[in-house]
């Protein structure tokens, strides 16, 4: 059964794809906009999400895991620190502000910024769809002219439902994908680690004994992973595997942090390419294949005890590689390669976590043959301009923003919550000028 809303009273002005915390960010710039614009036009948003509810790395919600952003750098305060959607205001709706003040600490756990999300979330849902996948996106032309977008989403818990919504302007905020190497196949007994808790639940409330664990990786989750992997198996041997010498630490510093102002990505936008990259690959270790000294630390001490208590469980196998993986039905076999010498050992384990990273998804896994309308520069990179819209061909007036994955015109926050409620109200600022003389009347309402 398909619907379609695309009359003359139902087209969009904007539709996002996805609502994790940047297009969440985005509504709340846009429903604050329409409270605020009394007796203006508003705009008719909508957005498309193909979980069941909000839902933000759940399964690296570790209780007691900390941010490692500040609490300002929120859905809005960078944006307007006024707003009633800020984690302050979340925490006095939840009879917490006094308590986390006493804390003296920038950094929330994990799983309590999480919930302000949610919270957050609920406030605007009257703008968003879940259990809708989006499945196509096709242009709509009129005198030659591709003028909208018809968005198709499919029911996740009824597949024969088919909704095609029309739309103005699209904005992508599907996030990223996790990474395997190459060749890597997940089972029962190999996981990417975010599937870390709920993979861990499944195998201790089910009782299935864990006699060592690999985890491949050198950043902040497979750190976190073995540690995890550490306390939760008592009796099991950890081997954590990664090519460098040991775990980086994250350059937190404040002239460092300062990649990560919202000033950076003007910089970081006019600069020629070679410079970009050099911003890139010297910043690397605020973001990428880093880990927090307090959880450098730990693991170290814990290593220390172990070999003090003659019963050591945690092994870091540096300077090396995984060569061979064979997963058979009871357990993992890996070799792993220690890269000075060339000497490998064979392992017998019952997991083995690919604590790999992630990666933007395509555009054309989200935008299919509309992803041949957009402009791309001789690097095969995507155009993007400053207010984060793609570059389309000429006879395109329908518009498309990307809304993180732009890393390659933006800088390293593209992807990060650092300049999320600033990177929010510069598209929704876009939205508002490009549609305040060429929009129907109609309220911001349901989707």
């Amino acid at each position: 059964m398909t619907t379609l809303h695309s009359g003359p009273d139902s087209i969009y002005d904007v539709l996002g794809i996805g609502f994790g915390p940047s297009n969440l960010a985005l509504a709340i710039a846009l429903h604050e906009h329409t409270v605020r614009a009394v007796g203006e036009d508003g705009l008719r948003i909508g957005f498309l999400e193909k979980q069941r509810q909000f839902g933000w790395h759940r399964g690296m919600l570790i209780d007691d895991a900390t941010m490692q952003v500040s609490f300002l750098k929120d859905l809005v305060t960078m944006r307007d620190p006024t707003s009633d959607f800020s984690f302050l205001c979340y925490l006095r709706d939840r009879g917490r502000l006094v308590d986390f003040l006493n804390l003296k600490t920038l950094f929330p756990l994990r799983i309590e910024f999480h919930d302000y999300f949610e919270w957050a979330a609920a406030r605007v849902e009257h703008l968003v769809e879940y259990s809708a996948e989006v499945v196509s996106v096709k242009p709509v032309t009129e005198d030659g002219e591709i003028r909208y977008f018809d968005v198709a989403s499919r029911d996740t818990e009824n597949p024969g439902r088919l909704t095609v919504r029309r739309t103005r302007a699209l904005c992508v905020a599907t996030g990223l994908e996790p990474h395997l190497p190459p060749g890597a196949e997940r089972s029962e007994r190999v996981w990417h680690n975010s599937e870390l808790l709920p993979r861990v639940d499944r195998l201790t409330s089910t009782g299935t004994p864990v006699r060592r664990a690999v985890v491949l990786g050198a950043g902040q989750s497979a750190a976190e992973a073995v540690d995890y992997l550490h306390r939760s198996f008592p009796d099991a041997e950890i081997c954590s595997v990664f090519a460098k010498y040991g775990y980086t630490p994250a350059d937190d510093s404040p002239f460092a942090n300062k990649i990560f102002d919202p000033g950076a990505v003007d910089l970081y936008y006019g600069a020629p390419r070679e410079v970009k990259q050099s911003l890139f690959d010297y910043h690397r270790s605020t973001n990428y294949s880093v880990v927090d000294m307090e959880l450098i630390e730990a693991l170290s001490q814990t290593m220390y005890r172990e070999q003090v208590q003659g019963r050591e469980r945690l092994r870091m196998m540096n300077v090396s590689r995984l060569r061979e993986v064979e997963a058979g039905t009871d357990d993992v076999r890996v070799t792993v390669e220690f890269l000075p010498t060339g000497e490998r050992e064979d392992l017998a384990c019952d997991l083995l976590v690919y604590a790999t990273g992630y990666q933007p998804r395509g555009i054309g896994t989200n935008l299919g043959e509309v992803g041949k309308l957009c402009l791309r520069d001789d690097e095969d990179a995507l155009k993007v301009g400053r207010d984060h819209r793609v570059a389309t061909a000429p006879n395109v007036s329908a518009d498309i923003y990307l809304h993180g994955g732009t890393e390659h015109t933006h800088g390293l926050t593209s992807t990060l919550l650092s300049t999320t409620a600033v990177r929010a109200g510069e598209i929704c600022a876009s939205l508002l000028a490009r549609r305040a003389t060429d929009h129907p009347k109609a309220d911001v309402t349901h989707v």
